[in-house]
């Protein structure tokens, strides 16, 4: 009889953990239960440190918004659409990891499509196919004149974010990240007594690079200097490599100021292949920071800004338009540099 499963005593079903939810969040940061819903919904007007307990109380307890139940009750999808292009790259994954993690603090998913940012046509054609998903909006990051061009020409129907770059060549005073970055690489460079400057700049058709390049030579011109040329590169280590093995050594160059870390990789080998000592020879510096900066031969001089800031930044601005709020304008990026041994005091 005793194995008659009928008669069989069932075990009891386990215990199911009860989800977190904000009013436990908010016991846990010491905030009122209001504070971690601005905080979730993207809204601005909560201290540094404030945000910091609650950010902090969502990861230890694992908070995670009830997507359905909130699209049942609000009849709105929370799925964002994210357009952007050369996700390989450090500074544009860092940002949409930014953009991310404040997606779902607020409750929202990204459906991202990756895209050529150099084709007007791709870009056309993915505005199509993200469209026409239940989205509740459009984020979209752009760095390319030829993606900016074609954005510019849509008329967009949903709430739409575009995060792109102003061309400080059109403004009267410059302060984006690229261009407060590579003015402060310059200043510490001719602190350190170097008058002999070279640039190895980005791609002319990203408007970043173009803003790098901008910086540093009005930063050479405040110091009443005057760069000894630039090369472009493509953002890769294979192209930095490229533009330092062709620099011309009768120029003298003892500062080579480099538009990213990856590019300045390259040219640290270039450099050395050629028997050119980093940094008793040439002072160079990068810019993003990326972690590998830290573990070059020498360790690199480079630029650093907050990537993740810079994506909720945008993300948050996207969230104020799909709710009716007022827009708010882009977050100051800061930056700062983060001196290695890849610099010193000019030869004599």
């Amino acid at each position: 009889m005793g194995n008659d499963p009928e008669s069989a005593t069932a075990a009891p079903p386990p215990a199911v953990a009860k989800s977190p939810t904000i009013y436990d969040v908010a016991r846990l940061a010491g905030v009122s239960h209001q504070t971690v819903s601005r905080h979730l919904r993207g809204l601005e007007g909560i201290r540094p440190e404030t945000r910091e307990r609650v950010v902090q109380a969502l990861e230890t307890l694992e908070y995670r918004p009830n997507l359905t139940a909130r699209h049942l009750a609000t009849n709105r999808s929370h799925r964002v659409g994210v357009l952007a292009h050369e996700v390989g790259e450090v500074g544009p994954s860092k940002i949409l990891q930014g953009a991310g993690a404040g997606a779902r603090e607020a409750g929202y998913l990204l459906d991202i499509v990756s895209l050529d940012g150099d084709d007007p046509a791709a870009v056309n054609d993915a505005l199509t196919l993200i469209t026409r998903q239940d989205i509740a909006g459009l984020l979209i990051f752009t760095s390319t004149d030829a993606m900016t061009g074609a954005l510019r020409a849509t008329p967009h129907r949903i709430p739409t974010v575009i995060e792109v770059e102003g061309d400080e060549a059109l403004r009267d005073h410059p302060d984006t990240s690229n261009y407060r970055g590579l003015h402060v690489a310059v200043d510490h460079l001719v602190s350190l007594g170097h008058r002999r400057f070279f640039h190895i700049a980005g791609p002319r058709g990203w408007v970043a690079a173009r803003n790098r390049k901008l910086s540093y030579e009005r930063a050479l011109e405040a110091h009443g200097l005057t760069s000894l040329g630039a090369s472009y590169g493509d953002w890769s280590a294979a192209s930095g490599y490229r533009c330092a093995a062709e620099l011309p050594p009768e120029l003298g160059v003892t500062a080579l100021v480099v538009s990213n870390d990856q590019m300045a990789l390259g040219a640290l080998r270039a450099l050395s292949q050629q028997g050119i000592r980093v940094p008793e020879d040439i002072s160079v510096t990068g810019f993003d920071d990326i972690p590998e900066s830290a573990f070059y031969q020498p360790p690199l001089t480079t630029v650093h800004g907050d990537f993740d800031m810079q994506g909720r930044s945008a993300f948050s601005r996207l969230l104020r338009l799909i709710e009716g709020t007022p827009a708010a304008p882009p977050a100051r990026i800061p930056v700062e540099l983060v001196v290695r041994q890849s610099t010193t005091t000019a030869p004599r």
